[in-house]
C-alpha cells in the first residue's frame, strides 16, 4: 500500500540541514547537521544520519522525498521542493491543529506565519534584511559574553532588572553589549535585555500579520527559554510548545507533503 512507502522531508537550511522519515503517518528518525559548504552535500549527510536515527539500511531508501529551506533547489535527490513557510505552517498544524500564529526563528531570518482553521498558511511576514533576531544574532552576541547559548538562555531567565538594549543592527547591538560589561552590568541582565529586545521585534513582526492564538515558535532559537520568556510577556499570551524538537518542524511539513504526494500518485 502507497501508504506504507518510506518518505523524507529534507529542509537545508542556512545554518543546519534537517531531515525527518516517516512511513504511514509515523515519524521513524529525524537529524540535525551543521551545513556543510554546498547544500548537497549538506542534504546528503543529513538524510544518511536520518537513516542511522530511524535503523534503516542503505537498501531502503524513500520513495519520495521534498525539500525545503534556502538550500531545497540544490537537493538532487528531492523529487519536489516546496516553500518552507508552508512546509513549517504544516508541521506545526500537524502536532497542533489549534496553533494560528507561528514565530519560526532560523539562522539567517525570521517569519511569522499565520495558518487558517485548515491549516492553511493565510499570511506571513519576514526580516531577512538584518540579523537582528535570528540565530546568527545570539551566536554573536553570546561570543561576546563568553558564553554558550544554553547558558545565556538560562542566566537570562535569572535577571531581576533587564538591560536596555535598543540598536536594531547587530553590529551595534554588540557594541551595545561591551558597553555595558564595561559599565560592570550584570550577565544576567545583559542576556535578558538581549533576549527582551529580540522578542520586541519578534512581537512586532508578528503583529503586522494578525497575531491569533495559540501561538507556537519554531527553528533552533524556539530551545532559548529566555527568549520565549520574554516572547509571552511582549505578547501578552502563553507560547505552546510543539511537542517535539522546534528546529525540524520544516522537515516534517515537507515529509507530510512527500506522504501526501504518494497517496496521490506522485501528482505535485
Amino acid at each position: 500500500m502507497s501508504e506504507a512507502l518510506l518518505v523524507c522531508g529534507c529542509d537545508v537550511g542556512s545554518t543546519t540541514g534537517k531531515a525527518l522519515l516517516m512511513r504511514g503517518g509515523e515519524i521513524l528518525g529525524h537529524s540535525i547537521v551543521p551545513c556543510a559548504v554546498r547544500p548537497e552535500v549538506t542534504a546528503r549527510q543529513a538524510l544518511e544520519m536520518a537513516m542511522r536515527d530511524a535503523g534503516l539500511g542503505e537498501e531502503e531508501q524513500p520513495s519520495y522525498i521534498v525539500g525545503t529551506g534556502y538550500g531545497r533547489v540544490r537537493i538532487p535527490f528531492a523529487s519536489e521542493n516546496v516553500s518552507e513557510i508552508t512546509c513549517h505552517g504544516l508541521g506545526a498544524f500537524h502536532l497542533n491543529p489549534a496553533d494560528r500564529t507561528l514565530i519560526d526563528i532560523g539562522g539567517q531570518d525570521c517569519k511569522v506565519i499565520r495558518i487558517s482553521p485548515a491549516g492553511k498558511v493565510v499570511d506571513f511576514a519576514m526580516n531577512d534584511k538584518c540579523a537582528a533576531g535570528t540565530g546568527r544574532f545570539f551566536e554573536a552576541m553570546a561570543r561576546v559574553l563568553e558564553l554558550s547559548l544554553e547558558e545565556l538562555s538560562e542566566l537570562s531567565l535569572r535577571s531581576r532588572d533587564p538591560a536596555r538594549i535598543t540598536s536594531q543592527c547587530s553590529v551595534f547591538a554588540e557594541s551595545e553589549v561591551i558597553t555595558l560589561l564595561n559599565e560592570g552590568a550584570e550577565l544576567a541582565d545583559i542576556a535578558a535585555g538581549i533576549n527582551e529586545a529580540i522578542a520586541s521585534r519578534l512581537a512586532s513582526l508578528a503583529r503586522k500579520v494578525g497575531l491569533e492564538e495559540e501561538v507556537a515558535v519554531s527553528g533552533g532559537c524556539a530551545k532559548n527559554k529566555g527568549l520565549v520568556a520574554a516572547l509571552e510577556k511582549k505578547l501578552g499570551m502563553k507560547v505552546k510548545g510543539l511537542g517535539m524538537d522546534p528546529q525540524v518542524i520544516g522537515a516534517l511539513g515537507a515529509a507530510l507533503i512527500a506522504e501526501r504526494r504518494v497517496r496521490e500518485g506522485g501528482k505535485r
